[in-house]
C-alpha cells in the first residue's frame, strides 16, 4: 500500500468522524435542554388529595428536538456560530493529519539515516540529497545541519536551531485559528444572550406582559440557545487547541534529540576523533 493511498484513507476516515462530530455538536443543545423541568406544568389536586401535574401547552417554548427549529429560533447569531463549527472541524482534521508522527518524523528514514551516518556510509552531498528527497519536517532540520558538515559543533547546533524554528512555524500553522474559534464562539453566544434579553425586555415594555409569559419566551429562548451553541463550539475548540500545542511540543523535543545525534556525528570535533578530516567543501 503506497503512502498516498494510506493518506487518502486516513483523510476519508477523519472526514467521516468530523461529520459525526458536527452532528453531535449541533444536537448537543437539544440533549442538554431536555429534562423533566422543560415545561412548567399546571398542578391539580385529585379527590384523594394527591397532586397531579398537567402540561400548560403541547408546544415547547424552547425547541429541544428539531435541529432546524433550534437554529431558526436561536436568531441570526446562530449562523456565525455554525460557521465557526465548520471552520473548527476543517482545521482539526487538517492538523490531525499533518501532525502525525509518521509524517513529521518518519521512523524508517531516521533509523536508516542515523545508522548510515554512524557507519560512515554517507558524505555531505549524499546526506543532503536524502534529506531533500524525504521532505519531512525533521528532514528539513537535518538538512540544515548537513549543510554545516565538518564545521564546529556550535555552528552545526545553531544551524539546527535556525532550521528548527522554521519547522516549528509550520507545525504550529492554523493553531491560532482553532484558538480564535475557542475565543470568538462564546463571545458570539454572549452577544446572542444580550440580544435575546433586549428583545424580551422590549416585549415587556411594549405589551402587558404581566401574567403572559409566552410574550417573553421568544427572546429568552434566543438568549439561551445562542449561549448553548457558542459553548458547544468553544469547549471542543479549546480542548483541541491544547492537545495540538502539546503535540507540537512533543514533536519538537524529539526532533531536537535527533538533531543532537547528528551534531555528535558530523561536527568537526567528532570527525577528527574518528580520523576523518572535514572535506574542502565543508570547510569553505
Amino acid at each position: 500500500m503506497t503512502e498516498e493511498t494510506t493518506w487518502k484513507r486516513a483523510a476519508a476516515r477523519w472526514l467521516a468522524i468530523g461529520l459525526v462530530w458536527i452532528a453531535c455538536c449541533t444536537a448537543a443543545p437539544a440533549t442538554w435542554a431536555q429534562g423533566p423541568a422543560a415545561q412548567q406544568p399546571d398542578v391539580t389536586v385529585t379527590p384523594q388529595g394527591n397532586a397531579k401535574a398537567q402540561p400548560v401547552s403541547e408546544e415547547e417554548p424552547i425547541p429541544t428536538k428539531n435541529l432546524w427549529e433550534i437554529v431558526r429560533q436561536g436568531g441570526p447569531l446562530m449562523i456565525p456560530i455554525g460557521l465557526c463549527s465548520l471552520i473548527l472541524v476543517a482545521f482539526v482534521l487538517e492538523r490531525t493529519i499533518s501532525l502525525r508522527r509518521g509524517r513529521v518524523i518518519p521512523g524508517p528514514f531516521i533509523k536508516r539515516f542515523l545508522k548510515q551516518l554512524d557507519d560512515g556510509e554517507l558524505d555531505r552531498e549524499t546526506a543532503l540529497k536524502l534529506c531533500e528527497e524525504n521532505g519531512s519536517p525533521v528532514a528539513e532540520v537535518l538538512s540544515g545541519a548537513v549543510r554545516k558538515w565538518g564545521r564546529p559543533a556550535v555552528e552545526v547546533e545553531q544551524a539546527i536551531i535556525d532550521a528548527g524554528e522554521r519547522s516549528t512555524n509550520g507545525l504550529r500553522r492554523y493553531l491560532r485559528v482553532i484558538n480564535g474559534v475557542a475565543t470568538v464562539s462564546p463571545l458570539l453566544g454572549l452577544l446572542g444572550t444580550v440580544v435575546g434579553m433586549i428583545r424580551a425586555f422590549n416585549n415587556i415594555a411594549t405589551a402587558d406582559a404581566l401574567g403572559r409569559p409566552e410574550l417573553l419566551a421568544k427572546g429568552i429562548s434566543e438568549a439561551l440557545l445562542t449561549t448553548a451553541g457558542g459553548l458547544t463550539v468553544a469547549i471542543p475548540a479549546l480542548i483541541f487547541y491544547l492537545f495540538f500545542v502539546s503535540r507540537v511540543d512533543q514533536l519538537i523535543i524529539q526532533i531536537d534529540s535527533i538533531g543532537q545525534e547528528v551534531v555528535n556525528t558530523i561536527s568537526a570535533e567528532d570527525l577528527e576523533a574518528r580520523g576523518k578530516r572535514p572535506t574542502r567543501s565543508a570547510r569553505s
